[in-house]
């Protein structure tokens, strides 16, 4: 399986993944610990993370697969949603807690 493939296969296999750096208990920078608080605020629970600094062939592969040039990356239902400042705007906005109701059991 090429890492194209991989990626896109994390995406498929489950309904919330977000690409970080870090975990969200160890968060690596303050962009994926911020988008990680956001989650955790809107309900997410069992959701799908990928540690980029764990997994430089995603790291280096993602942008190109995506077209974001930057982590963390959050997809909701096989959809990219953006990175760190849009998640923040969706979770002020109260749709953070719809998207991730609708595809999670909190």
């Amino acid at each position: 399986m090429s890492i194209l493939e991989r990626i896109q296969a994390e995406i498929d296999g489950h309904a919330v993944v977000l690409f970080m750096k870090g975990t969200p208990r160890f968060p690596m920078c303050g962009f994926s610990a911020r988008t990680v608080q956001a989650l955790h605020d809107a309900g997410a629970r069992g959701y799908r993370t990928i540690n980029v600094l764990e997994e430089p062939e995603i790291r280096a592969n993602l942008p190109r697969f995506s077209n974001w040039p930057t982590f963390p990356q959050l997809f909701i239902h096989g959809e990219l949603i953006g990175g760190c400042d849009i998640t923040l705007e969706l979770h002020e906005s109260g749709e953070l807690a719809r998207m991730v109701a609708e595809v999670l059991q909190a």
